[in-house]
Parts: C-alpha cells; sequence; structure tokens
C-alpha cells in the first residue's frame, strides 16, 4: 500500500465538505498539503476521484462515492486498533473527534485540549466547529464522538452531560446610555437596537427571552460570528445578548465592551457534553469527560469569566 491513513483522511474531508478550503478549515491542514494528498491517492489508485469545478469547489465522481465510502471504513478499523489497545491495556490513547459550539470553541477547546494531550500524551484532539444542529449531525454520523455544547433542543438520542449553566446579559458599547445601569430589564432593550447572533437555536432561544414577556425585540442586524456582533455593539450600532464572558472586554477592534446584568429570572444556556447514547463509551471518552468535568465549572471556565467569579466582582 502506498497511500497513507493521513491522505486518505484529507481525501474524506474534502470529499465530505466539497471542497479545499472547507477541508483544510474543517482539520486545519493547508490547501496544498489536501490537494498534494488527492493527487497522490489519484496517481496511487489510477481513478479521477473528483470532478473540479471552477471556483465551485469539487463534486466527487461515481468511482470516487465508492472510494470515499470504503476509505472512511478503513479509517474507522484503523482509529479502532487504538481504542482496542486501549481498553486491553488498561491505557488512555488515540485519537479523539471533538466537536465544540462555534461561539465556545475559541475559548474552551484552545486550554482544554492542550491540558488533556498533556496528561494523556499518547492522545490526540481533533475537533471541528459548528452550530447546534450541525454537531448533533455530526455525533449521529460518527463525525466525531463528542461535542461540547448547549442544552438547546437536545433530541432523545444524544445523551448530554450538565456542566456548567450560562445566565444571558446584555452587552452595550462602554459610551451607551444603559452602560452604567447595575440591571436592564428585558422591557427597557425593546426600543433600543440589538444585533442578533444569528445561529440556529442560538436566536431562538434570545428572541424566547422576550417572548416569554410578551415582548418584541428590535432587531436592527444579525450575524452568525459571534465576533462581528461584538465588534457592532461596541462600534455602537445596538446592544446584544449574550450568554458567554470572554476574559477580554475589547471587541476585535479594540473598542471597549461592558456587560449589564439581566433583570429577573431566565433560563441559562447550559454548557455541556453531547454524545450518541446508542454508542458505548471508550476509555478515551470517558477520560475527557472526567477532564472536562475539572477544567469546567462555576468556578472555572476556560477562557472565559465564570459565573461564581463573576458574582464576587462589585460594579
Amino acid at each position: 500500500m502506498r497511500f497513507t491513513l493521513r491522505q486518505l483522511e484529507y481525501f474524506i474531508a474534502a470529499g465530505q465538505t466539497g471542497s479545499i478550503t472547507l477541508a483544510s478549515e474543517r482539520i486545519h491542514i493547508s490547501q496544498p498539503s489536501i490537494s498534494t494528498a488527492i493527487a497522490h491517492l489519484e496517481r496511487e489508485l489510477s481513478v479521477q476521484l473528483f470532478v473540479r469545478h471552477h471556483a465551485q469547489g469539487l463534486s466527487l465522481t461515481p468511482i470516487g462515492r465508492e472510494v470515499l465510502r470504503e476509505a472512511k471504513a478503513l479509517v474507522e478499523q484503523a482509529e479502532g486498533l487504538y481504542t482496542l489497545a486501549s481498553e486491553a491495556g488498561g491505557q488512555v490513547r488515540g485519537p479523539l473527534s471533538l466537536g465544540c459550539m462555534v461561539t465556545l470553541a475559541p475559548m474552551l477547546v484552545p486550554e482544554l485540549a492542550h491540558a488533556f494531550t498533556t496528561a494523556f500524551p499518547a492522545t490526540q484532539i481533533r475537533y471541528v466547529e459548528g452550530d447546534q444542529e450541525q454537531l448533533i449531525t455530526g455525533l449521529r454520523r460518527s463525525e466525531t464522538e463528542v461535542a461540547l455544547t448547549y442544552d438547546l433542543h437536545v433530541p432523545n438520542d444524544i445523551h448530554f452531560t450538565p456542566l456548567v449553566d450560562l445566565p444571558p446579559h446584555v452587552l452595550v458599547a462602554e459610551g451607551h446610555p444603559l452602560a452604567e445601569q447595575a440591571a436592564v430589564a428585558m422591557a427597557d432593550l425593546v426600543d433600543e437596537p440589538m444585533i442578533l447572533l444569528d445561529l440556529p437555536l442560538s436566536r431562538e432561544y434570545f428572541l424566547a427571552l422576550f417572548m416569554a414577556e410578551g415582548l418584541q425585540p428590535k432587531v436592527v442586524a444579525r450575524s452568525a460570528h459571534q465576533e462581528v456582533v461584538r465588534t457592532m455593539v461596541a462600534n455602537g450600532h445596538g446592544y446584544t445578548l449574550f450568554n458567554v464572558r470572554p476574559r477580554s472586554d475589547l471587541a476585535l477592534d479594540g473598542k471597549r465592551l461592558k456587560r449589564v446584568r439581566l433583570a429577573g429570572t431566565h433560563r441559562p444556556m447550559r454548557i455541556g457534553l453531547a454524545r450518541l447514547k446508542q454508542l458505548n463509551r471508550s476509555r478515551l471518552v470517558e477520560a475527557f469527560e472526567t477532564h472536562c468535568r475539572a477544567f469546567i465549572s462555576d468556578a472555572y471556565i476556560p477562557g472565559m469569566v465564570a459565573p461564581a467569579i463573576e458574582r464576587r466582582v462589585p460594579r
């Protein structure tokens, strides 16, 4: 066999995304490396795996679809060897496929993954970011083994282990009239322009906070990117509602943001670990869950101001 499992992994990523660019973003490998791997496989197998569309990505050929199916099975079998050896030898080792909510990943994954692989040097973490719907789909397709996400409409076939509750708060620019208030009620916000974090299920969660009080927010702009929303708010376009609180109060352009407590009682977003119920937990997944429970709690969250710490800091 004159090709490697890694080359197969690059091919699988390109086949699943239909794009060298998207495959590069998913598996954090350079585009030239993925293109080279695909070209090598095509030469070795003497087949054309993709049809290249100028500026429109890739589409699998009929033989490419068959090779993709077999490649996925081969990689899964190879990864199963790590699990088998780990279970038999009582060791924690092998690759872990981790999904993470896109709004949580920049804060949680770097410290959490580094600490885990430091504690268990024979492990590797491969992670992908996505919204709630994408993460659930990834678990069902066995593209990921476990996902760090919120308890938003968790389906019956998914097991969810809660870690920490994040109450909602208001985020405004430093010079906004609401910035110096101790707390803001939902009714105080309805006439203010709102910048909405427009992700599946997340947007429904934020809008439901208003609906619960019979109110309708004035949404003037939307973005699926958390940092775009933060920067728009920092530049005075309006306020937003968030649950996560990064340790930095600066937007990406350096302008300062102010967090204001949301008065009343509101359903928090709960960070937790999701996995498919029908799959037995490997020793690796069990170790990672234990690691997450130790690193994510009311008292400490990687990259964020934890709720317990926040409650002790006077305004």
